[in-house]
């Protein structure tokens, strides 16, 4: 049992999800990627205490709120360190820019393939997924699996940024979320699909970058 809420934000409409423990209140938010005040809001009408703000990669998009949102509630700030370090590089940094984006604050920590993320009971394991970003990360736990821009709904993310490649991203979606139970959730860093969310039996059978 867990609580989940979905929420659009940002300029670039990314899916940022709110996870919490019914039991002790516990909660993470992943890719708050801007609205940051409408989304403290909704914690509080949760009656969450935010733990730790979740990236699933570096991106500015998904990044935007990160600030916003750790003023707000202290929140613990966590992404894997190769897109930590990758997109403060003066490229990313005059990427991002020509974007209209900032840079990020720095995480707090750095999170890595085979971690546990855990609020109050519970537990998601990180998968780390490079491809559409060194550092793209997914979390696995209770039956759900949060892609960022790993997987969409019958599509994948793109590898013509900096850092990306498609053999390591067709790698990773099928070393890392293929291998998971077809009734897992899937639930993507954007609604591009004709639904917002899928199962990975589902994109195994529809999805090209899994066939």
């Amino acid at each position: 049992m867990l609580i989940l809420k979905s929420y659009t934000v940002g300029d670039l409409q990314v899916k940022a999800y709110l996870i919490g423990c019914p039991e002790t209140r516990e909660a993470m938010f992943i890719d708050p990627a801007g609205d940051e005040t409408r989304l403290a809001e909704e914690i509080k009408k949760q009656g969450l205490h935010l733990k730790y703000i979740v990236n699933t990669h570096g991106h500015p998009d998904h990044t935007l709120g990160n600030a916003g949102l750790k003023a707000l509630t202290g929140a613990i700030v966590l992404m894997h360190e190769a897109d930590d370090m990758l997109f403060r590089t003066k490229e990313a940094e005059a990427l991002f820019r020509s974007w209209g984006f900032g840079l990020s604050v720095p995480s707090d920590a750095h999170i890595k393939e085979g971690d546990k993320i855990q609020v109050g009971t519970l537990s998601f394991k990180v998968l780390h997924t490079p491809g559409h970003s060194p550092g793209s990360i997914c979390l696995y736990g209770h039956g759900h699996v949060i892609t960022g821009d790993t997987l969409f709904v019958g599509a994948a993310g793109r590898t013509d940024l900096i850092g990306g490649s498609l053999d390591t991203l067709i790698k990773s979606i099928k070393q890392q979320l293929a291998v998971l139970p077809d009734e897992t959730v899937v639930l993507p860093g954007h609604d591009y699909g004709d639904t917002p969310t899928s199962t990975i039996g589902r994109e195994k059978r529809e999805n090209p970058f899994l066939s």
